[in-house]
């Protein structure tokens, strides 16, 4: 397993994490895919550990908090191997969320209390939260890494302004900076690039990549002409996650389909390994619900496509870039003042 830093910062995690969502069971949405049996998420998170994935990331609002309760217990003599990271700030039963001061400190000390340990690794804001000032978010932030139940910082699904904001404000006032950012990026869902990869490249902020075959659209299952398999979980989950173009779709999986065919390697492995590739890119988070899926992903790793065949998948999976990116990606002018960072 190859080792990358996260971001600017000392810590080094695996290139593959494993996204602890499968874990709990519960609800409308992760009911759909998840397990709440101890014993195969400790199955699971022990493969996980003997090819070198360390990394665990969960969320306090997956399956209510027993998404981190079953991962907690998964890790039970382990904890010394792994790095645990969480998210808050969405809303729980029973509070409205936000990254309020006092939502905070409750939220950091639920998760200690559900993942069974003194500490997390990686604690991440799920969300901004607009009505609480940056600087209240931050200093509370400072709180936890003081108090040793937080080692490092970061957030998921913020725009570039509000990161910038918050980067902004740490430098300004001596506080904690994120030095992960957790988004959804993938071979059909590339708007990531546009703004918050050259972000992250110029902050040291690392991705920690979520949802990288699209929603579960690049399993190797969807294909062209072909109606969507029974057991695929799009049929009752689709509309959580971001839309993708039927054509575009089918356009970047029979590119990838070929690209199986040449290698041998499966669908899924070369989609991760497409994103291994790209800037920026810390860890890419990988699910799965049983050990063949968890098994098949871990191969991933240890292998590189060919700039041929990177190529081919850039070129299958580009949309044009809106305002006010697209002159930069058209123009040669505009180009030239602010070259990509993926060309």
């Amino acid at each position: 397993m190859e080792y990358r830093r996260l971001g600017r910062s000392g810590l080094k995690v695996p290139a593959l994490a494993f996204g602890a969502g499968t874990f709990g069971g519960r609800g409308e949405l992760f009911g759909n895919w998840g397990t709440t049996d101890v014993a195969e998420a400790r199955r699971l998170v022990g493969i996980c550990l003997d090819a070198g994935v360390t990394l665990f990331d969960t969320a306090d609002v997956y399956s209510d908090g027993a998404s981190e309760e079953v991962l907690g217990a998964a890790l039970k003599g382990s904890r010394d191997r792994a790095l645990i990271s969480t998210k808050t700030s969405l809303p729980m039963p029973g509070d409205d969320g936000g990254s309020s001061r006092t939502r905070l400190l409750t939220a950091a000390d639920a998760a200690l209390r559900r993942l069974d340990t003194d500490h997390i690794d990686l604690f991440q804001l799920h969300a901004f939260d607009a009505g609480t000032p940056v600087e209240e978010v931050l200093s509370t932030l400072d709180d936890l890494v003081r108090a040793g139940k937080v080692r490092y910082v970061g957030v998921s699904n913020f725009s570039g302004w509000q990161l910038m904001k918050s980067l902004s404000a740490a430098d300004r006032h001596g506080l904690p900076r994120y030095v992960a950012h957790q988004v959804y990026y993938s071979l059909v869902g590339r708007d990531y690039e546009w703004e918050l990869l050259p972000l992250g490249l110029d902050q040291g902020v690392g991705a920690v990549v979520w949802s990288p075959l699209g929603w579960g659209r690049l399993t190797g299952r969807v294909r062209r002409d072909q109606p969507l398999p029974d057991g695929s979980r799009l049929h009752r989950t689709a509309s959580y996650g971001p839309p993708v173009p039927d054509e575009y779709l089918y356009r970047v999986v029979d590119t990838l389909a070929d690209i199986a065919t040449e290698t041998g390697r499966a669908v899924p492995q070369i989609a991760l390994n497409w994103l291994l590739r790209r800037p920026t890119v810390s860890t890419v988070l990988i699910g799965a619900r049983n050990e063949a899926q968890l098994r098949q992903n871990l191969g991933a790793v240890g292998w590189e496509l060919t700039q041929d065949q990177a190529r081919r998948l850039d070129e299958a999976s580009t949309t044009t870039a809106p305002y006010p990116y697209f002159p930069y990606q058209r123009q040669e002018a505009f180009a030239r003042l602010n070259p990509s960072a993926v060309a």
